[in-house]
């Protein structure tokens, strides 16, 4: 048996082991750390200088100091210093500062789009996958120009919104 978790490697208490508060504390820790995610800001290399207890960052690509070699990690700050979690693909984080989720694919943290195959709310799909884009108005005996202004306006909303191409 494994001395940690197979995820966020949180320490298991061992028969025999000395000290067992001391891990067990360890892994209550980190549990707090990785439950329910928020970070300051999106992944940064920066490391802050006046953190407070409980507060979390996600390091950057190209950690120093305290945190070298812990790139893309989250890193949180703790009475006993700096406590480091691996993320596991889906990990989410809300990033505080700029009100939206994060989550780890598995090679990078998002840069806050969401990946879905359907919108869905109240049991009603709202928006579903991309379909073929719609053309504009064209040809016809009788030609309304404001009535094909005004499907033009709606196909290019349509695209605005990245709903049709």
């Amino acid at each position: 048996m494994s001395d940690t978790t197979p995820r966020f490697a949180l320490p298991f208490i061992l028969p025999g082991q000395a000290q067992k508060e001391a891990f067990h504390n360890e892994a209550l820790a980190l549990v707090d750390a990785a439950l329910h995610v928020c970070v300051a800001g999106d992944p940064s290399d920066a490391i802050p200088p006046d953190p407070t207890p409980g507060e979390s960052w996600i390091v950057g690509a190209d950690p120093a100091g305290d945190w070298a070699g812990k790139a893309h990690q989250l890193a949180t700050w703790s009475d006993g210093g700096w406590r480091f979690i691996p993320p596991v693909p889906g990990m989410t984080a809300w990033n505080v500062d700029a009100g939206y989720w994060l989550h780890w694919t598995g090679a990078a943290w998002s840069d806050g789009n969401w990946p879905v195959a359907a919108l869905t709310i109240g049991g009603q799909q709202i928006v579903g996958p991309r379909l073929e884009g719609v053309p504009s108005p064209s040809g016809g005996t009788t030609i309304d120009a404001e009535a094909r202004a005004a499907v033009d306006a709606i196909i290019v909303a349509l695209r605005t919104h990245g709903l049709t191409e």
